[in-house]
């Protein structure tokens, strides 16, 4: 039986092609290999068409090493394999082979516009605003002008917010996505937390939207009243009985001799926790006992003289004999280079101080004295504080408008606001001076004389 042989393949080329032919049984084809006069050493898979016609159908040129053609190994294998489509009804091998390279050549056209489309894609995905980036803008133009420069948002975003949304393309976020942030919070038993986020998250986008960064707002098809329930308007005012409580319960409650007499303050002056944490001791005029609170230190940007009862007067002097150095009433532990505070504590101080000591369970690093300040009406607040100094003067008969006033809130009646100017400092005095002289009443041990309240004459 006649084979093809490297010694064969390499013969000398003569005056006409040369053709070797392998020995086959009838109906597999043959496998050839072609000398040419000019030298070239070629090979073939033969094979009788359709039409009874011979076919050739080129496999490659030799090379006795492989490398730059085919070896004979190399080449039979190739020709065994179109022997197998011959035995296997293939008739037409060239139209076969040329269906196969079109489809083939189909595939890489197709795979070349997916991963083209991918480029574009991604190419585009770098130039589109993320939500990073969105709030980084949000922040320069609106974030930054808040009374912490919006320290306590960016907190909540880089913990809940840009783990989940950080790198996802501003313009792409949908409703479910805002959900998955605010779900994750709720479920570490945060509704709270949750629904500052998603508000948060709202104020951002709306903010795209104003200035056509993005086309649509997310959250805009999210309820916020779906978000951790529905809010409760707290309505808790300490008692006349839990206020002489307070009095009793504070000095065994393990705070610091400042947080005792920031709860005082907070009762006799109706102001909130940040303004009176903020302030600084050029504040305080104690001559003409005045506490100015500065616009920049007000929830609403609207500066007050806080007139100082007694009773105040007396625990600002309590904190300024231990304070006295620094320049804030509350210094932080954040230091200059100086050694002094770099500014005041964080507004949470407080609040997590007497939160401690009304039942919670016992935290690492946190107070022991968990159940000090526990008052029978339920669970109070530094805020709580305030509403109960202002109910109070309620109670002595002070006009509610000047309550409001002494509460720095704003005149709701736009035209009031513009054309009532009067002050009402005398009558804000008065009001602190009764609000201080019923504190002074409360505190008094038991033993003492219990003074009726007093009223605003008429």
């Amino acid at each position: 039986m006649a084979t093809i042989t490297d010694r064969g393949i390499n013969a000398k080329p003569g005056k006409k092609d040369l053709w070797l032919t392998e020995s086959a049984p009838k109906g597999h084809g043959r496998f050839c290999g072609r000398i040419t006069k000019g030298g070239e050493r070629l090979f073939y898979f033969r094979y009788t068409g359709p039409g009874g016609k011979r076919e050739y159908v080129p496999l490659g040129q030799y090379d006795q090493e492989g490398k730059t053609g085919l070896s004979l190994k190399e080449a039979r294998a190739k020709a065994g394999k179109l022997s197998q489509l011959y035995l296997d009804g293939i008739t037409d091998i060239k139209g076969h082979l040329a269906a196969e390279l079109r489809l083939q050549e189909a595939q890489r056209v197709a795979e070349e516009a997916r991963l083209e489309a991918e480029r574009k894609a991604a190419d585009l995905d770098a130039g589109r605003l993320t939500v990073e980036d969105l709030y980084g803008k949000w922040k320069i133009a609106q974030l930054a002008q808040r009374k912490d420069g919006g320290k306590e948002i960016e907190r909540i975003f880089r913990k809940d917010v840009f783990p989940t949304l950080g790198s996802l393309p501003a313009d792409a976020v949908k409703k479910g996505h805002v959900a998955e942030v605010v779900d994750s919070i709720l479920g570490r038993s945060a509704p709270r937390l949750a629904k500052i986020c998603f508000a948060s998250m709202r104020q951002m986008f709306v903010y795209g939207v104003e200035r056509d960064f993005i086309e649509t707002d997310p959250t805009a098809g999210i309820r916020k009243k779906n978000i951790g329930g529905k809010d409760v308007e707290r309505d808790r005012v300490l008692s006349d009985e839990e206020i002489r409580l307070l009095a009793e319960k504070l000095p065994q409650a393990g705070l610091l001799v400042t947080t005792e007499a920031a709860v005082w303050i907070l009762l006799s002056t109706c102001c909130r926790v940040g303004e009176l944490l903020n302030a600084r001791w050029e504040h305080i005029d104690f001559d003409r006992r005045i506490w100015s609170i500065y616009n920049e230190n007000s929830k609403n940007d609207l500066a007050l003289e806080v007139y100082l009862s007694q009773i105040a007067l007396r625990n600002f002097r309590a904190i300024q004999r231990i304070n006295y150095h620094t320049n804030w009433l509350f210094p932080g532990r954040a230091k200059k280079k100086s050694g002094r505070p770099a500014g005041p504590v964080n507004s949470k101080t407080i609040t997590k101080q007497l939160t401690d000591r009304q039942g919670q369970k016992k935290l690492a690093k946190r107070s022991r004295n968990t159940e000090t300040l526990v008052l029978p009406g339920g669970r109070w607040t530094s805020h709580d504080l305030r509403r109960t100094g202002s109910t109070l003067m309620g109670a002595l008969g002070i006009a509610p408008e000047v309550i409001d006033r002494c509460q720095n809130h704003v005149e709701p009646n736009r035209i009031r606001r513009t054309y009532q100017r009067y002050s009402y400092k005398p009558e804000m005095q008065r009001a602190w001076e009764l609000l201080g002289e019923r504190l002074e009443a409360l505190s008094r041990p038991k033993t003492a004389e219990v003074i009726p309240i007093p009223q605003v004459e008429a």
